[in-house]
């Protein structure tokens, strides 16, 4: 015989926290003045598969209804997460010159 468990169900709210709760951008302040490479997009290549979105520890990038990705570089950290996540490979990291800002 086996011993039987009441568990009450969970909601999602009573869930802990994953990769599947939602980010907030900003929580930081703005941090990509001190950036040293960039994520640069092909959005020829680009499925919109959203796994770009899905892995930003920053939450800095945000896609449109039809899974668009777009990069916000205002906290963008240059982390390169994903570029290395991106399933096309579609993301390149650029190296940022402040000498081409001026």
């Amino acid at each position: 015989m086996v011993n039987e468990v009441n568990v009450d169900p969970k909601t999602r709210k009573d869930m802990p926290k994953t990769s599947y709760s939602k980010p907030m951008i900003g929580s930081t302040g703005k941090t990509g003045s001190w950036r040293t490479f960039e994520p640069v997009i092909d959005y020829d290549a680009c499925n919109r598969c959203r796994t770009c979105w899905l892995y930003c520890p920053e939450a800095c990038i945000s896609v449109d209804d039809d899974g668009t990705p777009h990069i916000d570089y205002d906290y963008c950290k240059g982390c390169g997460i994903c570029a290395q996540v991106c399933p096309k490979k579609c993301i390149e990291m650029i190296r940022n010159d402040p000498t081409l800002e001026e």
